[in-house]
């Protein structure tokens, strides 16, 4: 896997390093913090996320094909780590309404290859750009070289991550939540 960087708030770059199970176990108390755990669950997330990195197989999910998922673990100019960010490759993009009677219920799809992120940052280096930085860092990254198309789902209250995406370019694609009270923020790939 390769390493990527970008611009960090105080002008240097952001390293993304690939998560392994050590990585894994250095971010992990991030988890703990109540916000973390609320949105995204306990410790079990990040491992959950490794196992799913792992996996080479493309499975389907909510009517699009995983081709791939990624994770990185987002260092600061001196090496630590400050932010961790995901996301699955998809063969495209679909809106995912939940399921009807005959399979997924799907709308806006997007023929193209798209890459959904999900991100967290050490909360005790919230506000500081790092998420910016690190969203940055993945649309610049050899391994996501193939994705036209970038969206992180939301949830609606939370207003620091919402502003972390739009800072880093991306743009609220409905102004209606989803299913699950999801907003779908969306940066497309300049070409």
């Amino acid at each position: 896997m390769t390493r990527s960087s970008r611009t960090q708030p105080d002008g240097r770059q952001m390293q993304l390093q690939p998560l392994t199970e050590t990585g894994a176990h250095q971010i992990e108390h991030w988890f703990d913090h109540p916000e973390v755990e609320r949105r995204l669950g306990g410790r079990f997330w990040i491992h959950r996320e490794l196992r799913m990195i792992s996996r080479h197989s493309p499975t389907v999910f909510r009517g699009a094909v995983v081709l791939r998922a990624h994770g990185w673990i987002g260092l600061d100019h001196r090496g630590k780590p400050v932010a961790f960010i995901c996301g699955d490759v998809y063969d495209r993009w679909v809106r995912y309404h939940g399921e009807g009677c005959k399979g997924p219920v799907l709308s806006d799809t997007d023929p193209r290859v798209a890459m959904g992120l999900a991100y967290v940052v050490d909360p005790d280096r919230w506000r500081h750009g790092y998420g910016r930085s690190a969203l940055q860092a993945v649309l610049n990254h050899p391994d996501a070289s193939d994705a036209h198309t970038f969206f992180c789902g939301i949830d609606v209250d939370n207003r620091a991550s919402r502003t972390c995406a739009e800072s880093a370019g991306f743009t609220l694609a409905d102004l209606e939540p989803d299913h699950e009270g999801m907003l779908y923020y969306r940066r497309t790939r300049s070409i």
